[in-house]
């Protein structure tokens, strides 16, 4: 399974889950079964509140899913439109992200834990 992670500075299995996914510096891709972790640029930084595009933001990878410390409820919206799921993890390691997802052990999003806009820094809740 191909998983997305946010992070703020690329360190492999030992990158920082960021905490908003659309203002994040970049992402960590990761296949779960190869467990090979890959860097890549957020190419959406620079949006307004609300104007979040997940999908140019990912530069058209196709993750299965997303974990994240928080998003807007755009963001939420596009991802799953695009049928890619989304579950919560914050202040963790990305390699403790992916262990606890893929012990089920995080919970999908609902549109209730979504974000209200940037000025929270990188945590949302």
């Amino acid at each position: 399974m191909k998983i997305c992670i946010p992070v703020a500075e690329f360190r492999g299995p030992d990158s920082v889950v960021y905490g908003h996914f659309g203002s994040a510096p970049g992402f960590v891709m990761a296949d779960t079964e190869t467990m090979n972790i890959e860097p890549l640029a957020n190419s959406d930084r620079g949006h307004a509140h609300g104007q979040c595009s997940p999908i140019k933001a990912l530069a058209g990878a196709s993750p299965d899913a997303v974990l994240v410390g928080g998003m807007g409820m755009g963001a939420l919206r596009g991802l799953r439109s695009q049928g890619i799921r989304v579950f919560g993890c914050a202040e963790m390691t990305v390699s403790e992200a992916i262990r606890r997802f893929t012990a089920g052990e995080l919970n999908e999003l609902d549109e209730n834990a979504t974000c209200s806009g940037h000025s929270h820094g990188n945590h949302c809740h």
